[in-house]
């Protein structure tokens, strides 16, 4: 059996940040994980160029049963202290909109700055490495198909449910029941809409066309791209809805957010009436997309031949189309799950359970979700930086 001080269970963000704070304390540490390669989420983030951080980063862009509980954490490694870590290893970045930044190069870089802290630090990473059960006795000892292993400290950084191809499992939740921690409800989060069958049809030519677009679910709306696809909705702004939206309900979606569209038509109607609607309305929204809303509205003849209630309609089908999703891609395809470890049983501060003496949990598997941009990044190094100094 292998001894060690902290055991970290997860070589992504979240625990690779942990063992490093963790081993420059002087703590032995050891990161397991059953996959070939660390921070694979990494390599994949951001097209491969990982977009590690957001400037804004607040708590109100955290969805959780309890808001508040990234306060201390976020506060305390902010994205500045990420964004030097960043500078320090000679990675170049850029910010795009919104406060997103990301690397210029490739998203191996990040990857490749962590494992070297880890091991200039002291601690030892075991990938291929299967849990197949965890007692309690005193300490922790964790039994995996390579031996077992024994530490004073357990780290639980497997992340959530999304994206299985990569090996993401519900395991962390698994640990989290064994000990007697509560879970929130899960699911998938930043995700992709789907339409039902019988209204595929309508969409389908449309795939492939993105526009800029204000996308709400409830109360909250996010104005950034809306892409289409052979299945329904995507891009940025469905993404974040997605992450507020639920089954049964409808989303408003405004496809020319700033413009009141029915008021424009009829103004260009006494300047352009002898054009084609569709021709009109294509100077707003691209060409595919006006043709096919004005075919949808079975209009015939000239804008000129239009009549204002005509016009209204269209302009209320491009600035407030309600549609009624009928899922999600769910997590085959979703960035992050929704809901985890319930953060009335962890400690804000250190990231502990309160129950369970030496027993941590960080990162996606804890009930702290951002929004998309770099927030779940952040949350990952925040919540590995505090479990780091206390374990």
């Amino acid at each position: 059996m292998q001894a060690v001080d902290v055991l970290i269970l997860g070589a992504g963000a979240a625990g690779m940040m942990c063992a490093i704070e963790a081993a420059r304390r002087g703590r032995r540490v050891a990161v397991l994980d059953h996959a070939r390669a660390p921070g694979e989420k990494i390599r994949i983030s951001g097209g491969g160029r990982c977009n590690f951080t957001n400037l804004s980063t607040a708590p109100e862009r955290f969805l959780s049963q309890n808001p508040r509980f990234a306060l201390s954490a976020l506060a305390r490694f902010t994205p500045a202290d990420f964004v030097a870590r960043i500078d320090a290893a000679g990675i170049a970045w850029h910010e795009k909109t919104l406060g997103q930044l990301f690397c210029d190069g490739s998203a191996k870089q990040v990857v490749a700055m962590l494992t070297g802290q880890m091991a200039e630090a002291g601690a030892a990473l075991e990938l291929g490495t299967s849990v197949t059960g965890i007692d309690r006795n005193g300490g922790f000892t964790v039994h995996t198909d390579r031996g077992a292993w024994s530490a004073a400290s357990l780290v639980i950084a497997t992340g959530g449910k999304s994206i299985p191809k990569m090996g993401a499992t519900g395991f962390g939740y698994r640990v989290a029941e064994q000990f007697g921690l509560r879970l929130t409800e899960t699911r998938p989060a930043l995700v992709p809409f789907t339409f039902a069958e019988q209204d595929l049809p309508a969409i389908a030519p449309l795939a492939g066309v993105s526009v800029p677009a204000r996308v709400a679910a409830g109360r909250v709306a996010f104005d950034e791209a809306l892409l289409f696809t052979h299945r329904g909705l995507s891009g940025p702004a469905v993404l974040q809805a997605s992450s507020y939206w639920r089954e049964g309900a409808a989303v408003t979606i405004d496809l020319c957010p700033g413009q009141d569209v029915g008021a424009s038509l009829r103004a260009a109607r006494d300047t352009s009436g002898k054009q084609a609607v569709h021709s009109v309305l294509g100077r707003l929204l691209p060409d595919r997309l006006a043709a096919d809303l004005v075919a949808g509205q079975g209009f015939s003849g000239p804008l000129a031949a239009q009549s204002n209630a005509a016009l209204e309609a269209l302009g209320q089908r491009v600035n407030r189309w309600q549609v009624k999703p009928v899922g999600t891609e769910g997590y085959r395809t979703a960035e992050v799950t929704l809901g985890g470890v319930d953060t009335r049983d962890l400690d804000a501060k250190t990231m502990q359970a309160r129950a369970v003496p030496g027993l941590y949990f960080i990162g996606e598997v804890v009930d702290v979700t951002g929004w998309l941009g770099g927030y779940n990044f952040q949350w990952a190094w925040s919540s590995g930086w505090a479990a780091g100094q206390a374990v």
